[in-house]
């Protein structure tokens, strides 16, 4: 929406909205003759996405512009939200350690509570890209016992799929912790690309296909018959 003389807001989607509803627009972001606001309307965590995307295509400067600034992100959300049945969303994995003074909100009952929870996951960016990124793991039984339950995870599915790790975890495990860094990303920064395919050897399209091997190519049903494979027809999505 543009701001004309007077704030009245100028869109295709102005005619929809009363003249009350776009003058509380004007007051509440402060926009004056001559602003554009960009409004983006859906769920919590779709609305986040795409204004993070927006806000760093029109405000990330160059990558050769103002040196080299680093940053740590900390603090991350465990869980992102909350699916149809009230089960909680992980916003990394389920492996991740909350922090210690949050793990009391995990036995609350309230789902809105786990919303609360930070991880200990951190990013490194620089110059608005990230660099990198890790997390504390969970090191715990009793921890990572409970976060198979809140992912709707009973006792015997834990022990089928997961008794590998909790066993660990009950003979004693030490805090860990990693962390895996971009050295392309950071390669693409110091020669000043902003397309990381610019400074890796044989990168893929846009499509994922190899110029270099024009992979993906066809199997034959010998290959698949060896790997024991069948390949089955896509859905088609309304």
């Amino acid at each position: 929406m543009r701001v004309k003389d007077g704030g009245e807001l100028d869109s295709p989607v102005a005619k929809f909205l009363s003249a009350e509803e776009l003058a509380g627009l004007v007051a509440m972001t402060g926009a004056k003759t001559g602003d554009l606001l960009l409004l983006v309307a859906d769920d919590r965590p779709k609305v986040c996405h795409v204004l993070g995307l927006l806000r760093l295509e029109l405000g990330r400067p160059p990558v050769t512009e103002g040196g080299l600034q680093f940053l740590w992100v900390v603090d991350f959300p465990l869980f992102e939200s909350l699916d149809d049945a009230g089960n909680p969303v992980p916003a990394h994995h389920p492996f991740t350690m909350p922090h210690a003074e949050d793990v009391a909100l995990l036995d609350t009952g309230n789902p809105q509570d786990l919303l609360k929870v930070r991880s200990q996951a951190y990013d490194l960016v620089l110059n608005g890209w990230e660099l990198g990124s890790g997390s504390v793991r969970i090191h715990r039984g009793d921890i990572q016992s409970r976060m198979f339950e809140l992912l709707g995870i009973g006792a015997e599915e834990q022990q089928s799929k997961f008794g590998f790790l909790l066993d660990a975890f009950r003979f004693g495990a030490p805090p860990h912790a990693g962390f895996a860094f971009g050295i392309d990303r950071l390669v693409a920064l110091l020669a000043g690309e902003e397309n990381i395919r610019e400074v890796i050897a044989f990168p893929k399209t846009q499509s994922g296909t190899d110029p270099l091997t024009h992979a993906p190519t066809p199997i034959d049903s010998a290959q698949l018959d060896e790997l024991g494979l069948r390949l089955l027809p896509t859905k088609k999505t309304d």
